[in-house]
């Protein structure tokens, strides 16, 4: 099964980049980092003592994730998907089977984190960078109509979101022997999958 992981700040353009993908390759499948986050009081509490908790590995629910990571790279099927909540901080199934997988999209946030633990499996990794002012423009948007916040809280969210992912993630901060690329406005998509899908 062929992997693609696709990583960048909140707001970069991920989940549309994976879903262009999707509609041109009919056999594939998403698995989004945004859906595994962790639920219950842990989720509820530790964001008021932990700034930009949502943007960090502790918030990440790692365990799930790889479980249906495996599950999905093992069988090529997918029996379910997940939708996390931000407002009731849960996580929501659907059952819904996918037979015939051949290529597996890992997109979000934690996308580099996670593709970063796999060991002897080869994948391409697509790094989106979108400009500050339009990433902060989509992610104001969405958690306003999404996520219940006022634009306030939202533009200050991002600036810390931001902050954390240029942190965490170095320049070249993945493994040697996966073909990464850098995708920006104008960059030829199809040209690139062309060579692996």
């Amino acid at each position: 099964m062929k992997l693609i992981f696709i990583s960048g700040p909140s707001g970069s353009g991920k989940t549309t980049l994976s879903n262009q993908i999707i509609k041109k390759n009919k056999n594939g499948i998403v698995l989004s980092t945004d859906n595994y986050y962790k639920t219950g009081l842990i989720s509820k509490l530790l964001p008021k003592f932990v700034e930009g908790f949502f943007d960090r590995s502790i918030s990440f629910n790692k365990k799930l994730f790889k479980k249906d990571f495996d599950f999905i790279y093992k069988n090529g099927i997918s029996i379910c998907e997940r939708y996390y909540n931000f407002e009731k901080k849960t996580i929501q199934i659907t059952l819904n089977e996918t037979n015939s997988i051949s290529f597996l999209i890992v997109e979000g946030i934690f996308a580099k984190e996670f593709s970063n633990t796999l060991n002897n499996k080869d994948y391409i990794f697509l790094e989106i960078k979108t400009k500050k002012n339009e990433c902060m423009k989509r992610v104001v948007q969405r958690d306003i109509k999404e996520r219940g916040k006022d634009k306030k809280q939202a533009e200050n969210d991002f600036l810390k979101s931001w902050s954390i992912y240029y942190e965490k993630f170095k320049p070249n901060s993945i493994k040697n022997n996966t073909k990464k690329f850098i995708i920006e406005k104008n960059t030829d998509i199809d040209h690139i999958l062309k060579k692996f899908i």
